[in-house]
């Protein structure tokens, strides 16, 4: 048998093979190596950074802090707007696991009502998932106890407490102060437009209405940062670093708390409105609205049913008549058109004429009747006044002219926005040619200016501009702008705010102004004027003009009779005045709907407001003389009584 051929192997060729191998794979191993290498280079050194941000990222979190709210004191520092600490029970959508199931059971511990769990549902869609979403408000101490006992089974639901507004006089300053409530959707869309979305991140509330909203930026402060590290469930282990909010800062209010809450006890049950002011600065001591109403229900979100019976009242309590109530101003507006016809020489201080209770044009048969049947008998301009005679003022709105008119009223701020700190303001309606054809389409006739000669036609004022118009008589021509704002506190130091003067009205005869103020000084302090039994036995001078605004046409051949007619369509009862006459202090306007005269419901509600302010002033003088009283006088004078 023959043996197999044998093959002589080739070791150099293999050594070579083997070393091209080990060539090639050591390079790969070195070329991997030098890749991790060079990847670790980069996320180590190159993009350290960037890593170690997304790093702190997941534990370290940015929270916003919000500030506290300025407080609102009147002018003597009683505080009118305050922030109370208050309990709410949160929910982060994000954290539970299942949020129907969570909701019944705290609805059964807690008793929580279908409209929270409605409001939730509402504001959960507003609101990230990660963000939390009041279920309630409001907590009493013992919901805070139960929940707490209980909160080991919710997850994501925590107990929070944070400051909210509290209006401690409440529906006495409502109007005026206005309210907070919570941000909606328009509230944000505002702040991203003025580009401070970012200064209301951890913000509930922002100003609404009155002094709150009109300077909601004074108010609201800068909000703050904390810097906190976090664990894998979110939940926060230290703060690293604080960034402390700016608070809002404190303002005072011209605002007189006690008078405030008199005017309100005289308005009691009626519907109308009372403003005072300080003759020589415009600061608004009382603006009263009535009826009004808490402004504590909307801090927390009013329910609809609430709201409805507000908005669906006839009653109207959320409008602001002093500011937006727009009545006729009747006789009130006298004096202004005398001071008019004097300037113009339509008449002067020795025109009469003879009033026999009518007026009527030639080859007219309408006749303007006068409020007392058969006429004043003989009436200049300051008893035209004194005793508000129409007849007077027919005949010189005729003269006048309606051109004339509208450009000296508009002057004393009539059909213009008085520039108070406030947003809920009327222009009310100063008419014209020019307003008539673009609201009717209609000309201008004659005998609309001759209605306007006694503030009635389509002229309508808020109470407010009456009182600034009176301010600008008084003052013989200077213009200040009524303010609620006296100035804000800087480490319990007052800084005031300036005062807001505007052009002064320019007159022909100084004296002119003498001859209006002397008329109103007659229509209080002279037998027969119209304001004389409200002020008979002050203690102090004043003067003023009452007016009675007729809200509907009289036929020719009837007679007004306030029983006969629907109590909506009854006069409106107005008064302006101001005193000390010598020396002004305050001014008054009133308004109150549809129980008559002037002279016998407003002006005596003035008076009786007067009475208190000028009773309060001389407390105060004698209480501080009894301060300077030197302490070794007053040791004198109690051993005197001693020894006796």
């Amino acid at each position: 048998m023959a043996k197999a051929k044998q093959t002589i192997r080739d070791h150099s060729a293999e050594a070579n093979l083997f070393a091209r191998r080990a060539f090639v794979s050591v390079f790969f191993v070195i070329a991997f190596m030098l890749l991790i290498l060079i990847n670790l280079y980069d996320l180590q050194v190159r993009q350290f950074e960037d890593y170690q941000t997304q790093s702190n990222g997941n534990r370290i979190k940015v929270l916003p802090v919000a500030p506290n709210r300025g407080l609102i004191y009147d002018r003597n520092g009683v505080i009118l707007a305050e922030n109370r600490p208050v309990f709410s029970l949160e929910v982060v959508p994000e954290e539970v696991d299942d949020l129907e199931q969570t909701l019944a059971e705290i609805t059964q511990l807690m008793d929580i009502t279908p409209a929270e769990i409605t409001r939730f549902h509402r504001d959960r869609k507003r609101q990230r998932r990660f963000k939390p979403v009041a279920l309630r408000q409001q907590l009493s101490h013992d919901d805070v106890a139960l929940f707490s006992a209980n909160q080991h089974k919710f997850a994501g639901v925590t107990i929070e407490a944070r400051l909210s507004r509290f209006y401690p006089f409440r529906d006495t300053l409502t109007h005026m102060l206005g309210y907070v409530a919570r941000i909606n959707k328009r509230d944000v869309q505002k702040l991203k437009a003025n580009g401070e979305e970012a200064n209301y991140a951890a913000t509930h509330d922002i100003g609404k209405q009155g002094v709150e909203k009109f300077h909601e930026r004074i108010l609201h402060g800068k909000v703050g940062f904390q810097q906190v590290e976090v664990n894998n469930k979110g939940r926060i282990i230290r703060v690293l670093d604080f960034q402390p909010p700016t608070p809002g800062k404190d303002i005072v209010l011209n605002i007189d708390i006690t008078l405030q809450q008199k005017a309100q006890e005289e308005l009691a049950g009626r519907r109308g409105s009372v403003v005072i002011t300080d003759v020589k600065t415009g600061g608004v001591l009382a603006l009263y609205s009535s009826p009004s109403y808490d402004p504590n229900l909307f801090v927390h979100g009013i329910s609809q049913t609430e709201y409805s019976k507000l908005l669906n009242s006839k009653y109207s309590p959320l409008l602001n008549r002093a500011t937006q109530g727009r009545y006729p101003p009747a006789s009130t507006i006298k004096p202004h058109l005398a001071l008019l016809g004097l300037e113009e020489g339509v008449i002067d201080s020795e025109t009469e004429i003879r009033d026999r209770g009518v007026y009527q044009l030639r080859n007219v048969s309408h006749v303007w009747r006068d409020w007392k049947k058969y006429g004043h008998g003989k009436v200049d301009v300051t008893k035209s006044i004194e005793v508000s005679c129409d007849t007077f003022y027919y005949d010189l709105a005729y003269r006048l002219g309606i051109d004339r008119i509208h450009d000296s009223m508009s002057q004393f701020g009539f059909g213009e926005f008085t520039g108070i700190d406030l947003y809920e303001e009327s222009q009310a309606i100063l008419p014209s040619r020019g307003w008539k054809r673009a609201r009717f389409n209609e000309p201008w006739y004659i005998g609309d200016t001759i209605s306007v000669g006694i503030g009635q036609s389509y002229w309508n004022a808020t109470p407010l501009q009456l009182a600034n118009s009176l301010n600008i008589l008084v003052n013989k021509g200077r213009k200040f702008t009524p303010t609620l704002l006296k100035g804000f506190l800087v480490e319990g130091e007052l800084v005031d705010e300036p005062l807001k003067e505007s052009a002064v009205i320019a007159v022909k005869n100084e004296a002119n102004w003498d001859i209006v103020l002397d008329s109103l000084y007659g229509t209080v302090n002279r037998e027969h004027g119209t304001a004389h039994s409200a002020y008979r036995g002050a203690k102090y001078i004043a003067a003023g003009k009452t007016g009675t605004a007729q809200l509907f046409t009289i036929a020719q051949d009837a007679e007004y009779e306030a029983e006969s007619v629907n109590e909506n369509l009854r006069d409106n009862a107005m008064y302006i005045g101001y005193a000390p006459y010598d020396d002004p202090q305050i001014s008054i306007a009133v308004a109150i709907e549809n129980v008559g005269g002037g002279g016998s419901n407003a002006a005596p509600l003035a008076r009786h407001v007067m009475d208190y302010y000028f009773e309060a002033q001389e407390k105060n003088n004698e209480t501080e003389n009894m301060a300077q009283v030197p302490v070794n006088a007053v040791s004198q004078t109690t051993s005197s009584l001693a020894e006796q």
